[in-house]
């Protein structure tokens, strides 16, 4: 049984078709990334395999269970990131990733906060409120309600986003052994570099349409001519492909770096 599996996933806002016919499998123990510009579909995806959403039409299995008719087991079997999410800002990440845990009825959570704080190099500051750590503390804080639990599936939508360089290769170390022992990522990212590194399978979307899939190895500038071909012509693709930094929201790049 697939890990995730869509058949014609639609979800429209009026007239406005967010994501249009996906049709979408990902094996166990894949690291499969979802490459596209910013209003693609790729956070709509993400949020209906997550019972987040309700589709317009189609269906999604994930983990062999139908995320629209039991969305809170879905939630509970997985771990999500969405983009640009921080942790409450009234409870510390001790506190918080505790409350994860509990939700989560894990078994001596002390030690896995102890852990995941160790490994994404917040301990000094797990005892101090959310309000008052910077965004790269927040989104460590955030990588660790992710993994606390030890899913068997990840949804994470811009895993390096607001971590320094060192931080991102430590991201992206955890990311390829959490696949090695078996279990499945599925990430979303506009940034070329992200996919190229993490990923053993990309999906590139453009205006809600999944319109090529990709080897990691195939990333190159051949890559960048297939994606410009398969989407000439949409408004959502800007021909300037820019190195580094996020770009701005909605901007519709695809970056050619993480860092």
């Amino acid at each position: 049984m697939p890990a995730v599996e869509t058949i014609s996933l639609t979800k429209r806002y009026g007239d406005v078709h967010a994501l249009d016919g996906l049709e979408l499998t990902v094996e166990r123990g894949e690291l499969y990334g979802l490459l596209g510009p910013n209003g693609s579909g790729k956070t709509t995806t993400i949020e209906l395999l997550t019972g987040q959403r309700t589709p317009t039409a189609g269906s999604a299995s994930v983990l062999g269970v139908d995320p629209v008719t039991e969305p809170i087991e879905v939630r509970r079997s997985v771990g999500i990131l969405p983009e640009r999410e921080d942790p409450p800002s009234f409870l510390s990440p001790r506190e918080y990733l505790q409350f994860v845990g509990d939700v989560r009825g894990i078994d001596d959570v002390d030690e896995h906060v102890e852990e995941w704080s160790r490994r994404l190099e917040f301990r000094g500051v797990l005892d101090t409120l959310a309000t008052d750590l910077s965004e790269g503390e927040r989104q460590r804080v955030m990588l660790a309600q992710v993994f606390v639990h030890e899913p068997d599936l990840v949804f994470i939508d811009e895993p390096l986003v607001n971590l320094d360089p060192l931080m991102q290769a430590e991201v992206k170390d955890i990311l390829a052994t959490y696949c090695e022992k078996g279990n499945t990522l599925f990430l979303s990212t506009h940034f070329m570099e992200v996919a190229e590194d993490l990923c053993t399978r990309v999906g590139i979307i453009a205006e809600g349409e999944l319109v090529a899939e990709r080897d990691p190895r195939a990333l190159d500038a051949g890559l960048l001519e297939t994606f410009a071909t398969e989407i000439s012509g949409r408004a959502s693709v800007s021909g300037d492909m820019t190195a580094g930094g996020e770009g701005a929201e909605g901007d519709g790049d695809v970056e050619v770096s993480g860092e």
